[in-house]
């Protein structure tokens, strides 16, 4: 970056910082990526009453009641994970990055959060479902919950007084918050919840319910391709943040996640459902986290095939540079999807 691409209001510090006075004006943009991908999210914009969910309602009579168990485990999943991530942008990164395009970018993102969480309301206001039960789930069923204290501990090490964006240890705090919400939740734990709610649409089920997981699934992509080259960057123009010992422990977040994964798995579809069942996806966790631990540098680590080929169009939408070893470089919005 030359002295004539810094913004007028400051001098360039890279894309990590806590002053209230910085990032006040948007040109010249200095991170096109998060520019673009503002520009991107602005036109997927929707709205749930866009879709006929009442036209699925004799799906939903049909459906056994394990497969009506699963739609309602999921919708406790996701009612209140959404507003999470939402606690983590606003805790966790927006008041840590200066760029003001990355501003605009996570205020759509928090806003498409919201918009998540009404399209699950939608569901449970649209099906026959039990909400109170619903909303109790996410406390009371041990392998949801311990997800999302997983989630928790990490939104708090970003609120605490101590941390310090300008130190090594401060800036590898906001990594790992970026991979416990950016790869894990939405990368991994996210996009297992969204295979099992598109598979009812593979058996002729639920059509237009698939129809608002699909546009919920684009957001998402856009997501993770934020979150992903918000990591790159800070690792870009922070040299001392990827020590072998963080890489380490990134790695294991990792596996860990596809352990609480796989528990949640087996609560949500404890007896299997027609062409489904935990194992099944739980190779697909497999399956995911050996992409995202590739995408990150590590290379696969449980070495499976996709068994939900039909998911590659939602899930196979990235192509990244390594983690820990490569710059900033190749990661663009229109990257080929692959």
């Amino acid at each position: 970056m030359t002295q004539t691409d810094v913004r007028p209001d400051q001098t360039f510090r890279g894309i990590l910082g806590t002053g209230i006075e910085e990032g006040l004006l948007l040109k010249p943009v200095t991170y096109q990526w998060a520019m673009d991908l503002y520009d991107q999210a602005v036109a997927n914009t929707w709205f749930p009453n866009e879709i006929q969910l009442g036209e699925d309602l004799a799906d939903f009579e049909r459906m056994s009641a394990d497969e009506r168990a699963a739609l309602t485990h999921l919708m406790s999943y996701f009612n209140p994970n959404e507003l999470l991530v939402n606690k983590a942008l606003a805790f966790g990164v927006y008041p840590y990055v200066n760029a003001a395009e990355c501003h605009l970018y996570l205020a759509k993102q928090m806003w498409e959060e919201a918009n998540h969480c009404m399209s699950f309301e939608y569901v449970l206001e649209t099906f026959p479902i039990d909400r109170a039960a619903a909303y109790e789930s996410h406390v009371t069923v041990p392998s949801m919950a311990a997800k999302e204290e997983f989630e928790v501990r990490f939104i708090k090490r970003m609120t605490e007084q101590t941390l310090d964006i300008t130190t090594t240890e401060g800036k590898q705090d906001f990594v790992r918050n970026l991979v416990a919400y950016n790869v894990i939740l939405e990368g991994i734990w996210f996009y297992s919840g969204f295979m099992v709610a598109l598979s009812f649409r593979q058996r002729n089920l639920l059509r237009n319910f698939g129809s608002l997981v699909d546009w919920i699934v684009r957001d998402e992509s856009l997501h993770l391709k934020f979150g992903m080259n918000l990591v790159l960057t800070v690792l870009e123009e922070n040299p001392d943040v990827a020590t072998p010992e963080f890489a380490d422990e990134i790695k294991q977040m990792i596996l860990d996640a596809v352990e609480m994964e796989e528990a949640y798995n087996r609560d949500l579809l404890p007896n299997g459902i027609l062409g489904l069942n935990a194992d099944y996806i739980n190779t697909y966790v497999k399956y995911l986290a050996d992409r995202r631990l590739d995408e990150l540098g590590f290379g696969a680590h449980y070495g499976v095939a996709n068994p939900a080929k039909w998911m590659a169009a939602a899930n196979d939408t990235l192509q990244l540079v390594n983690f820990f070893e490569s710059t900033n470089t190749s990661y663009e919005v229109n990257a080929r999807q692959g």
